[in-house]
């Protein structure tokens, strides 16, 4: 009986969708809201997006960029848990890949649509019963038919999805189930996920024997960070909001964070992680990283 990893997890997930572009097309055609007559056919990942030997992580949070043969631009980024920050951040990457696409001097007639989907394993918006939320520049007014195609995001909320709709999409039904319901506990499969030759790829590139020690060292440590953020953060925050502070909140969040960086570091060290790699897993910079580990400069 296979054994399968999380495909919401950094290194499970990158080796998916940033190694295998047919299987990034079918899931973003199968996703994002792109008109009918022109699905993605053909992605090239954009430079900064090449997988390293030993996949590294920013705590919660993978990420994919690439674009397609007409240009357009889509980033996509999965998120285990909520951040109010992480709208925005989508956001700034995707007005960025916007600005990025002219040199001066360029005619703005060149712009491609730049498309930002987040996917989020949490809850955001408990008040909304919707689980798919679709944003774009629109006039405003009761004739909203005046749109800037140039710039839209896409949030889905994983926990709120329910495969139930006859409304939706069947291959977006059946992405997101994958999503969902594959992880440690599968012993399973269903049937219909592996009738799509794409998503029967992904579910084999999820199995535990497709990843060398080093990647299930690298998805152990991923885990462990999130729990460990989690434990922290909820730490501080029932800390600080017993003190009835604001500020008590602000410092035990920061405090939290920092206990889960230097926690991060030792075991991505005693791993023997370069320092290089740990850098980029955890945003720190060199002279940071060498003072946790006590190392001389």
């Amino acid at each position: 009986m296979a054994k399968y990893l999380d495909p919401k997890a950094d290194v499970v997930f990158k080796k998916i969708f940033a190694q295998h572009p047919h299987l990034l097309i079918s899931f973003l055609n199968a996703v994002l809201p792109l008109p009918p007559e022109r699905p993605i056919v053909s992605l090239e990942y954009l430079p900064t997006e090449q997988i390293p030997e030993i996949p590294a992580f920013k705590r919660t949070i993978a990420d994919v960029k690439c674009k397609d043969k007409s240009g357009r631009i889509f980033i996509v980024e999965m998120q285990i848990d909520w951040t109010d920050s992480f709208k925005q951040r989508l956001l700034f990457g995707a007005s960025q890949a916007v600005v990025k696409q002219l040199d001066r001097g360029q005619s703005y007639q060149l712009l491609q649509p730049v498309y930002g989907l987040g996917i989020v394993a949490d809850t955001f918006q408990d008040q909304d019963p919707e689980w798919y939320h679709h944003y774009r520049l629109v006039k405003t007014g009761e004739k909203n038919e005046d749109v800037i195609e140039h710039l839209q995001l896409v949030f889905i909320e994983l926990p709120k999805f329910k495969a139930t709709s006859r409304d939706e999409k069947q291959l977006r039904l059946l992405w997101l189930r994958f999503l969902r319901e594959i992880d440690e506990k599968t012993t399973t499969v269903a049937p219909e996920l592996l009738k799509v030759p794409e998503i029967h790829q992904a579910v084999e590139l999820s199995e535990l024997a497709a990843y060398t020690a080093p990647e299930l060292n690298a998805y152990e440590i991923y885990w462990d960070s999130i729990r460990t953020e989690k434990t922290l953060l909820l730490g501080r925050y029932e800390e600080g909001r017993a003190e009835g502070r604001a500020e008590g909140r602000a410092e035990g969040h920061e405090l939290g964070r920092k206990e889960v960086q230097q926690t991060t570091v030792r075991k991505l060290h005693q791993l023997r992680f370069p320092l290089e790699t740990i850098k980029a897993a955890t945003d720190l910079s060199l002279e940071e990283i060498k003072k946790i580990l006590n190392i001389e400069t």
